[in-house]
């Protein structure tokens, strides 16, 4: 039988490395805290780990998904659920607000989308969020082919800059073949960016118009070069990865046209829409949009790399300047990857022109800054952990130090974690050093032709002394940075905490003496005493009574309380007592209290409960008409207040005790 959990989840990231499990992590530390059961499944760059089963999501209470991909949420179909992106999930506290939101969420029978958190209350899935999640489905698919192409054509170089020419005189037999490799798998990076984009909008029947649009993207519009007529064997102009973008939505959102188109058609024939219409209209007219688009999509590609290129004439600084804001700005985030996919497809076009091209030079050089710009962030934490170690706890010290191993290995998101506690002024720290190894590494003239790796492409990195130069300058400055913004907010907050306690033992004092300010006073209340039964509790009494100065002679005030009992018991009931003595060796009229935890003997009550606490009345002989008879009335009528009785019974703490009586005596 399946075990139930209180809350299922989905957590999914496009590059399904760090912010995937870092959301797992969250949402299973809010809900322990919350007492509730979790099952979290991730969308990560191996695949699906931890898969919810039809029967746990069933049985659960609610469900959160925290994703920038597709995770099949139509599964959740009638649950109560919230969607956002994963970034809203990776600290404690918000994950356990999304959390809350999920259990008093409406059911979403439909699910056309899922509730957003921010209201929890049916509201739908804002269309941004929608659009950028099928977004990061391309991306988190296409960029395991741009690492593994990219890498295994940079590493084609380390055999000469032109190993794979087998004309050329450093030709390599074993470098052309992973040249070739590699080509092979950066040229799937626009049809596989196409195709995913579409399948997460459309689900399987958008992959086939997917990776068509996308392979137009590539190939453009063939022309003849003689005629200048539309040729199938002619050559066209390809408009690259935005090409891609635009034929992925265009194929997903088609597919969703033509299931309106062939809804009313019969049931029996859904094996033929699958298989024949599906595939065959859409592809028919995604082909056309998209060569009918190609010149115009041309026109801007070749205007967006002019831009960039613009930029770097402007200088190393303003390039460098934009290219580290936006790595570092949100950790991985959409404005990080655009950056990156920017850079992917800035070097994807230099691999293709080929070394010592123009377009080569400006590619590599640009992936460098990017490569540089993500590799900072972490590495900052890691020197601010070590530099200033007493500034961090021992959790951000450990985090710290992983750090190192992420920052090395290019996985920015491991800066996440500092910059969610303090947003302002972390977010500007990690900017200023990521723009600062960006800038040197162009400025260095660093070409990197791997999108990914970190240092473990450094030996294909042209200059790599000089990038890890400039990689280990923003890391200090930013490092230092970091260090004294802890080191202020350390010293404030042991300013704070010796105010704090300065304040505590003011306030002790003050309450020390308030507690002996009123008609009971503290001192005057006697916990946790074994008394043997009821006249040596009064002997007690009428003792402290003489040494608080409240009565002169004990005898003749212990004589006064037994000629009370005498005339009746003044035991109460569940333990109470309220004896009471007129007499002339009484100064002022106090009350004193007596509580034994074990019961004392002797003292009848009115419902047979042994006396555990009593609150005995001294008052002089001439007051007994008024003081007297007044306080005995409010003692009595607190005694029937069953709040009251808890209260006194629950505590030994005398301070609280005389407060107790003293708002009833008020």
């Amino acid at each position: 039988m399946a075990e139930k959990y209180d809350i299922v989840a989905a957590t999914g990231c496009p590059t399904g490395i760090a912010h995937t499990f870092m959301a797992k992590e969250a949402l299973e530390k809010a809900a322990a805290e919350r007492g509730l059961t979790i099952k979290v499944e991730t969308h990560g760059q191996v695949g699906v780990e931890n898969e919810l089963t039809a029967a746990e999501i069933a049985g659960a209470r609610a469900v959160v998904v925290a994703a920038d991909k597709d995770v099949h949420a139509e599964r959740f179909a009638g649950k109560p659920m919230v969607s956002v992106g994963v970034s809203r999930a990776i600290a404690v506290e918000a994950a356990g607000k999304l959390i809350d939101d999920a259990l008093v969420a409406k059911a979403d029978p439909s699910l056309a989308v899922a509730v957003e958190s921010a209201e929890a209350t049916g509201e739908k899935e804002s269309f941004g969020h929608q659009l950028y999640k099928h977004l990061m489905n391309g991306v988190s698919h296409m960029l395991v082919f741009v690492v593994a192409g990219g890498v295994l054509t940079a590493l084609s170089f380390l055999w000469g800059i032109t190993s794979f020419d087998s004309t050329a005189a450093d030709y390599n037999s074993f470098a052309a073949m992973l040249k070739i490799i590699g080509g092979v798998a950066m040229g799937l990076m626009v049809p596989v960016l196409s195709a995913y984009i579409a399948e997460s909008i459309g689900k399987r029947p958008a992959l086939v118009p997917g990776f068509v649009a996308g392979m137009i993207a590539i190939q453009g519009l063939p022309v003849n070069a003689t005629t200048g007529m539309i040729d199938a064997g002619g050559a066209g102009v390809g408009f690259g990865f935005l090409g891609g973008i635009v034929g992925g939505f265009l194929a997903g959102y088609v597919i969703l046209l033509l299931e309106k188109v062939f809804a009313k058609l019969p049931a029996n024939l859904n094996g033929l829409k699958a298989i024949f219409l599906y595939p065959l209209f859409s592809t028919l007219i995604v082909g056309l949009v998209m060569l009918a688009i190609s010149g115009p999509m041309s026109a801007i590609n070749t205007a967006m790399m002019d831009f960039l290129k613009g930029l770097s004439a402007s200088g190393a600084i303003v390039l460098g300047l934009a290219i580290g804001c936006m790595c570092s700005v949100d950790m991985g985030g959409p404005v990080n990857k655009a950056a990156y996919v920017t850079g992917t497809a800035m070097l994807t076009e230099a691999l293709a022109a080929g070394v010592g091209t123009e377009t080569y030079n400006f590619g590599t050089n640009f992936m460098a800054a990017v490569s540089a710009a993500c590799i900072v962030p972490p590495l900052i934490t890691t020197f601010a952990v070590v530099v200033g170690k007493k500034y961090f706890s021992q959790e951000d010290h450990d985090a710290g130090i992983v750090n190192f191993i992420l920052g090395c290995t290019h996985i920015t998101e491991g800066a996440i974690p500092f910059m969610t506690k303090n947003i302002w002024p972390v977010m500007p720290i990690m900017m200023i050093g990521s723009s600062i190894a960006s800038i040197l590494s162009l400025m260095f003239g660093v070409h990197d032709p791997a999108p990914h790796g970190g240092f473990l492409v450094l030996p294909v990195v042209e200059n790599a002394p000089m990038w890890v130069l400039a990689i280990a300058i923003g890391t200090v400055v930013g490092g230092i940075l970091f260090v004294a913004f802890k080191k202020h907010e350390w010293t404030k907050a042991q300013k704070a905490a010796e105010t704090e306690v300065a304040t505590a033992e003011v306030a002790a004092i003050e309450a020390e003496q308030a507690s002996d300010e009123g008609f009971v006073k503290a001192s005057n209340v006697l916990c946790g005493q074994t008394i043997e039964n009821r006249d040596a509790a009064l002997a007690l009494i009428s003792e402290r009574a003489v040494e608080a100065g409240i009565a002169e002679d004990s005898a003749a005030l212990y004589a006064a309380f037994l000629k009370r009992e005498a005339e009746g018991t003044t035991g109460m009931v569940e333990g109470f007592a309220i004896p009471h003595a007129k007499s002339d060796t009484v100064k002022t009229a106090q009350v004193m209290v007596l509580k034994s935890s074990e019961g004392i003997a002797s003292w009848e009550t009115m419902d047979e409960s042994p006396v555990t606490c009593a609150i005995a009345l001294l008052v002089p002989e001439s007051e007994a008409g008024t003081s007297h008879l007044q306080i005995l009335s409010k003692v009595a009528t607190a005694l029937t207040d069953e709040a009251f009785r808890a209260a006194v019974k629950s505590t030994d703490d005398p301070a609280a005790i005389a407060k107790l009586i003293n708002e009833r005596l008020a």
